[in-house]
């Protein structure tokens, strides 16, 4: 009999698929997206309605002045197949699974290579959602991840997919989108009047993170749990050469036009960023 060494072993054990029952334990609750025609992207009334929300908020028009929102999708219908998506961001728990199977890299970033993003953020803020001794920070077992690259997430994705039995993956801006504003193309998860108390932004959070679900009244049409505010997330789709679109806006805006499902912008893929997590799909 071939004898196998005890690493190849224990890698063999972190990686083979779980036991159906051990499998659901590990897999995120998701929300079914029916098939169907969703109107995604927005027009010049949307656009300004929410360069007015950030000049109220911000006493200024940096946003407008930088055409934050100009390059959007133009308002139209799009027509997707059912999937399903995950129905919060992942979580820090969620995530130790998978760094705890694979001794994959920690949700961190080190010094140098955050003053070198050049973020408003000082580096001190980093320090309380990072990880030490592969364990997230504590009491923060419920929010969402964060300090997770693009390629971190794919790593997520790829794992979960190998445990479970199915195809995880992130979502496009699309299928994003749809999840989050439904099909009747309105400008908020709930509505199209923007309500501060619906969603963890500066407006009225705490500027930090929250537990994943904590907007009950915020969540859209689908069930979709944290789409505006929280944490920015990664979707599959290019905005450039090893750039990804985010979406979602963030516990860090106020405003908050930026926290419209139809509002994305780039980030490099390989940022690990205290704003931006993310959510997937099921194929």
């Amino acid at each position: 009999m071939v004898s196998v060494k005890p690493k190849i072993l224990l890698l063999f054990l972190a990686t083979a698929p779980l036991a159906p029952a051990a499998a659901t334990e590990i897999t995120p609750a998701t929300v079914t997206i029916p098939a169907g025609p969703a109107i995604l992207g927005s027009d010049a009334a949307e656009r300004e309605a929410a360069y007015r929300l950030d000049e109220q908020a911000y006493g200024h028009s940096r946003t407008r002045e930088w055409g934050w929102y100009d390059d959007e999708q133009p308002r139209q219908p799009v027509d997707l197949p059912t999937f399903r998506i995950t129905r919060t961001p992942i979580t820090n728990a969620q995530y130790q699974r998978f760094v705890t199977a694979t001794g994959h890299r920690l949700p961190d970033v080190d010094t140098a290579t955050w003053r070198g993003y050049r973020l408003i953020h000082p580096f001190e803020r980093t320090r309380r959602h990072a990880w030490q001794d592969s364990q997230p920070p504590v009491g923060r077992a419920q929010h969402p991840v964060v300090l997770v690259s693009h390629g971190d997430a794919q790593a997520y994705a790829a794992w979960l997919s190998e445990q479970t039995g199915g195809r995880w993956r992130l979502p496009t801006t699309a299928e994003w989108e749809k999840a989050a504003r439904g099909a009747d193309g309105r400008l908020f998860p709930w509505g199209n009047a923007y309500d501060a108390a619906k969603l963890n932004s500066h407006d009225a959070g705490p500027f930090d993170t929250m537990p994943v679900g904590s907007f009950p009244d915020g969540t859209s049409p689908f069930g979709l749990a944290d789409a505006a505010g929280q944490v920015f997330e990664w979707t599959a789709t290019r905005a450039g050469r090893g750039r990804f679109l985010v979406k979602g806006g963030s516990w860090d805006d106020k405003g908050c036009g930026v926290c419209r499902p139809a509002a994305s912008h780039g980030r490099p893929a390989d940022i690990k960023h205290i704003l931006i997590g993310f959510r997937l799909v099921r194929d």
